[in-house]
């Protein structure tokens, strides 16, 4: 079967003279031994290699049966019972694939930490560098460089600190990853002005601290005047209040069935420019867009003039703000409650028109029965029906390379002997937990 194949897979013993891997060692490097084809599940080359083998089983099982073969042939004389039990095998080796693919989701984000912290302390090697270059070429190393790279090393200390502190979660990623496990284009936009705001106060403040005289800090504190940095405070305050808004927005709409989440195995930088299923969204893109224009045009000015907020000009901050309205009109206006339009007795060529009895299949038709990001087998299986008083799990019918059965729009499904003759109510509760319409059909007997 495919579920024992695939998790064969993943269970395999470690090759000879290779070391035993103690558990939660998810951080370090695979000691000696672990790799190529390891798939010991406590390391992350066996991770990878576990569900490596899984997700191929699983192509393959899925194709075979798409084809018609591998169906058991006490079950082939009864169209209804083979589709359930290809459905059954399927939804099982999905979950094992589910599963092996949340065990790497949580080997790489216990890993992740140490990437950013190390992207972080890269770019402070780099403003170090591109210091030394200018110092060079122009009229030294002043007291403003160093106020600079005291103020660099001060945010890379701090941010290295809350990557350890959040080292399950993903780092410094951690702040700007949503509660469905993507991040979140609305908090990392205004965690990069939180950041550089900050960065220019601490800037000011090393200069303060080096300035050698009483008319030099009064010129740096005439450069933390409301009307220097009031175009930067502005676009702060704008991007800090979107992601506020944003994130009460989607909880609310989440509560109240009004938009479908799915949570995401890990996050990705692609969340930053796509919806949850992937797909590029023009309000992301141009909103991070607009703003990396903004915050880089602001990193040139205060490079510029290291002792004073970098002054945004008015102009620009406008652009953020009309950016920012329509990222966020975007996020109100996305998702929607799924809905059934009609539901109708599924015909095969050649059978009679006839209306709908017990044991016949039924076409529901209508629109959001898939969620966004909910595409992968396992939640596929998820796709529930209500027939009456009576649940009905969308059986996963098979073709080459992915699914026909449940889709979007339409969903097929059997009537259950056990719903009752008469008029019943016909619900569709998605993968994501939600609720349609009800619709009413009539059953006979």
């Amino acid at each position: 079967m495919a579920v024992d194949t695939a998790r064969g897979g993943g269970t395999a013993s470690a090759p000879p003279g290779g070391t035993a891997r103690p558990s939660g060692a998810a951080g370090g490097a695979p000691p000696a031994g672990h790799g190529g084809g390891c798939a010991c599940p406590d390391c992350p080359h066996g991770v990878r290699e576990g569900r490596r083998r899984a997700l191929a089983e699983f192509r393959r099982r899925r194709d075979e049966l798409a084809a018609g073969g591998g169906v058991p042939a006490a079950l082939a004389h009864s169209p209804g019972a083979s589709r359930q039990w290809v459905s059954d095998e399927l939804t099982q080796a999905a979950r094992t694939v589910a599963e092996r693919t949340r065990a790497e989701a949580g080997f790489r984000l216990g890993r992740l930490w140490r990437h950013t912290a190390a992207a972080v302390w890269g770019a402070v090697a780099l403003l170090l560098a591109a210091q030394a270059t200018t110092a060079v070429l122009g009229a030294g190393w002043t007291a403003g460089r160093t106020a600079a790279l005291a103020a660099a090393l001060v945010c890379a200390a701090a941010l290295t600190a809350a990557a350890r502190l959040h080292r399950a979660r993903g780092g410094v990623l951690a702040p700007v990853t949503g509660e469905d496990g993507r991040l979140s284009t609305s908090r990392t936009v205004a965690a990069v002005w939180v950041l550089l705001a900050s960065y220019s106060v601490l800037a000011v403040a090393a200069s303060l601290a080096l300035a050698p005289g009483a008319d030099a800090r009064a010129r740096l504190l005439a450069g933390l005047d409301l009307g220097r940095g009031a175009g930067l405070l502005t676009v702060l305050a704008l991007c800090c209040a979107v992601a506020v808004t944003v994130r009460r927005a989607v909880v609310l709409r989440v509560r109240a069935q009004r938009l479908q989440k799915v949570r995401a195995d890990r996050p990705r930088a692609a969340d930053l420019l796509t919806d949850d299923s992937g797909r590029g969204s023009f309000t992301d893109v141009q909103y991070v867009a607009v703003c990396s224009v903004a915050a880089v045009f602001a990193a040139v000015r205060l490079a510029r003039r290291p002792g004073e907020l970098p002054d945004l000009p008015w102009g620009l901050a406008l652009l953020v703000a009309i950016s920012a309205l329509t990222y966020l009109a975007g996020k109100y206006s996305e998702g929607g409650r799924p809905v059934i339009l009609s539901v109708v007795r599924s015909r095969e060529v050649g059978d009679l028109d006839a209306p709908i009895r017990t044991g016949d299949d039924i076409e529901i038709r209508g629109s959001g029965f898939v969620p966004p990001g909910a595409e992968a087998p396992d939640l596929l299986a998820r796709t529930t029906v209500r027939i009456g008083t009576v649940h009905v799990h969308v059986p996963l019918v098979p073709v080459a390379g992915g699914f026909a059965n449940p889709a979007d729009t339409v969903l097929t499904v059997p009537v259950p002997v056990d719903v009752e003759p008469g008029r019943v109510e016909v619900q569709v509760i998605t993968a994501a937990g939600v609720e349609t319409n009800r619709y009413s059909i009539d059953v006979l007997d």
